[in-house]
């Protein structure tokens, strides 16, 4: 199954910051291009952290404030986590501000291992790396949204070829396939119950489906037939398509 890959949905033209990069540059960066985050690279263009929004916050949070009575018994260096925070409420670069190691996707992975990969580290955008590890360009959530914009003939002509012919070796007007607003709809009959299963769960992974209607009946229910029954059926049956 093809999926379209980051490369093809990512924005190129990536505003980044150096190492040494100065506080009030980030902070004119991310507000001038309205962005909540920005990566951090080295001499050889190779991400090694991102600032975001919120490491400034941070610095600005944490900042002496003159009329606030002084605390007492507090201590943030005792864990990981207060001391990251000490060390950024007294940054001035960007290398002490950013967050790292980044988190970041190729240019060559799919949407969908983007699309997890932000869910997993709750992020809104990621740099896009090429095969040498330097930044090629940047994707965002919306970004990713775009697969849903696919239009319905582009879904359909990709579920016939690739669900039917290629993966089934049916032909295209085998079973009915409709599309509407993302929405997959199949229906007919197929040979075994395994191939109805094949077509509606690879049609799900397709790009910018956003269901699949199951409307599929079989002749067969091959799926309490002992493995080397199947096996010996499939190949038979395949066989007889080739002819």
């Amino acid at each position: 199954m093809k999926h379209n890959k980051v490369g093809s949905v990512m924005t190129t033209e990536v505003v980044r910051a150096a190492q040494a990069t100065p506080f009030k540059e980030v902070a004119r960066l991310l507000g001038e291009h309205r962005i909540s985050g920005l990566p951090v690279v080295d001499e050889d263009d190779k991400v090694i952290g991102v600032v975001s929004e919120t490491d400034l916050m941070i610095r600005q949070a944490d900042a002496p404030d003159p009329y606030e009575p002084k605390k007492h018994h507090r201590f943030p260096g005792l864990t990981r986590r207060g001391r990251t925070r000490a060390a950024k409420a007294r940054a001035r670069t960007a290398s002490q501000l950013m967050t790292a190691p980044p988190v970041t996707v190729h240019a060559d992975d799919t949407i969908v291992v983007a699309a997890r990969t932000m869910a997993l580290h709750h992020v809104e955008r990621l740099p896009v790396l090429d095969e040498e590890r330097r930044l090629v360009g940047i994707v965002t959530r919306r970004d990713l949204l775009q697969v849903f914009l696919r239009p319905d003939a582009e879904i359909h002509a990709q579920v016939v070829e690739e669900v039917l012919e290629r993966a089934l070796w049916l032909q295209p007007r085998s079973i009915d396939v409709s599309v509407t607003e993302g929405v997959v709809t199949l229906a007919g009959q197929l040979d075994r119950k395994t191939d109805t299963e094949i077509a509606v769960s690879m049609t799900r992974q397709i790009d910018g489906v956003v269901a699949v209607v199951d409307k599929l009946t079989f002749r067969l229910d091959d799926s309490r037939v002992r493995p080397e029954d199947r096996a010996v059926h499939g190949v038979a049956d395949e066989y007889l398509r080739r002819l």
